[in-house]
C-alpha cells in the first residue's frame, strides 16, 4: 500500500487534519496540541521540518522536527533538533510510512544545515534509523527516562562531536 504514499511539507491547510491524525494516533490531544503550540514558536519550528504522507491527498502520516537546545558545564548552547511526534494512522502502522516520514526528515534536515536529531522513543524502532543511545555523547534528558529510549543520531560525520551537556525542550513539550 505504501508505493502510493506522497511524503512533503505540511501545508497550513493540513492543520485540521494533522491535529485529527495526531489525535487518533495516540488516542488523545496532548501530541496532537504540542505541534499546534510548536508550529505557533518561531524560534523553534521549521517549516520544511513539518512532513506529512499522502495517499490519495489523505494525510495518513506527520513527523515534527523542532529546534532543541544542548547546554554543557560550561553553559555553551548547541544547536540539535528533537523529532516529536510522529504519527501514522493505526490502520497504517508497520507499513514503512514512519521510516518514509523519517528518511525524508533526515534528508530536509541536512539540507537545512543541522547536523543531529534527538529522539525520546521506542528502543527497538528508532534504532533502525541509526540513533543510538545519547548518553554515547554524554547527552543527557533533564527528566528521568530509561536512558535506552532516549537516543541521538548524526546527521553528519561528527555531528555531535564535542558536544555534551542536558537537552533544553521548548516549553511547550512541558504540556505533553
Amino acid at each position: 500500500m505504501t508505493e502510493q504514499i506522497t511524503i512533503r511539507q505540511e501545508k497550513k491547510d493540513d492543520f485540521n487534519e494533522v491535529f485529527e491524525l495526531n489525535r487518533i494516533a495516540f488516542g488523545q490531544d496532548n501530541e496532537a496540541k504540542l505541534v499546534d503550540t510548536l508550529r505557533n514558536n518561531p524560534t523553534v519550528f521549521v517549516p520544511e521540518l513539518s512532513i506529512v504522507a499522502t495517499d490519495n491527498n489523505k494525510i495518513v502520516g506527520h513527523i515534527l522536527f523542532t529546534k532543541i537546545k544542548i547546554k554543557d558545564d560550561n553553559e555553551t548552547l548547541n544547536e540539535s533538533l528533537a523529532l516529536a511526534p510522529m504519527a501514522v494512522r493505526p490502520d497504517l502502522q508497520k507499513s514503512g510510512i514512519g521510516g518514509q516520514l523519517i528518511r525524508k526528515g533526515f534528508e530536509v534536515a541536512k539540507d537545512l544545515g543541522f547536523k543531529s536529531v534527538i529522539v525520546l522513543g521506542h528502543e527497538h524502532y528508532y534504532p533502525k534509523f541509526g540513533f543510538q543511545p545519547a548518553d554515547k555523547w554524554k547527552i543527557k534528558v533533564p527528566f528521568e527516562v530509561p536512558s535506552n529510549v532516549f537516543m541521538a543520531i548524526e546527521l553528519t560525520n561528527d555531528g555531535l562531536k564535542n558536544i555534551s551537556g542536558t537537552v533544553i525542550y521548548p516549553k511547550e513539550f512541558e504540556t505533553v
